[in-house]
């Protein structure tokens, strides 16, 4: 199933095995799948579902054992680690449960990190950084180390890091698993009004009730397969916002 506007992840046949004692153990299995552009999606289903395992090989972090996952024009299984670590530093952004901010920089040095990588100028850095910061509401802390930081406060970080260098995908493994639900809430808004304004693909691996209801669509994986794979209209919109 893909969009209108075309699909940014193909994925045929796709199976993940892992070593095991003296054999495998089989995590994903025959996934076939379409992604398209400015989809907001949910890879949904219980621990040890395979949906963590799908969003590390659609983020290049992992490699499929067999079948094709082609991730913005890329073949994941054809990638060395150089060119699969160029593949994320420009295109793909991470947001994960532990925030993993860097305990010694500020919350402004964090979000420019992706961008040193990028080499990009002073200039262009202050104003992507300062952009982000705008997004997620966060300008007047720019200066704070995230030991000064709220959880929220500190995944709103993670997220302007992950959006600060405009990437066409936004990966997310159970952001909110650290939050209570006012914050979580306040989170979703956030990454629902990124995916409208800058027109990012946001895929979630989460079995989080509160993720799940503002999801566009949902891929529901079970055993290591996809179960059901169904459009939904979130909490609070209509058939029409989810078309438009």
């Amino acid at each position: 199933m893909s969009n209108m506007n075309g699909a940014l992840i193909e994925i045929r046949g796709l199976i993940k095995d892992y070593p095991m004692g003296g054999g495998s153990f089989r995590a994903l299995q025959d996934i076939n799948l379409d992604i398209g552009r400015q989809e907001f999606t949910g890879l949904v289903g219980p621990s040890g579902s395979g949906k963590t395992t799908l969003l590390n090989v659609i983020g290049s972090l992992d490699s499929p054992t067999q079948g094709r996952a082609i991730v913005l024009g890329h073949d994941i299984k054809t990638l060395d680690h150089k060119k699969a670590a160029r593949l994320r530093n420009h295109h793909i952004g991470f947001i994960f449960q532990t925030f993993n901010l860097l305990p010694v920089y500020t919350v402004y040095e964090n979000v420019e990190l992706p961008l040193l990588l990028l080499k990009k100028n002073h200039e262009e850095r202050r104003q992507m950084v300062m952009e982000a910061l705008e997004h997620v509401r966060l300008l007047d802390k720019i200066h704070s180390r995230p030991a000064q930081l709220s959880g929220g406060q500190s995944q709103r970080v993670a997220i302007a890091r992950a959006i600060v260098k405009q990437p066409k995908l936004v990966l997310a493994d159970e952001p909110t698993a650290n939050l209570d639900a006012e914050n979580s809430f306040h989170i979703l808004d956030i990454m629902a009004e990124l995916n409208k304004d800058l027109g990012t693909t946001f895929i979630f691996a989460t079995h989080d009730e509160k993720v799940i209801k503002y999801l566009r669509r949902i891929i529901t994986l079970e055993d290591g397969k996809i179960d059901k794979d169904e459009i939904v209209i979130p909490s609070g919109q209509t058939e029409e916002d989810v078309t438009c």
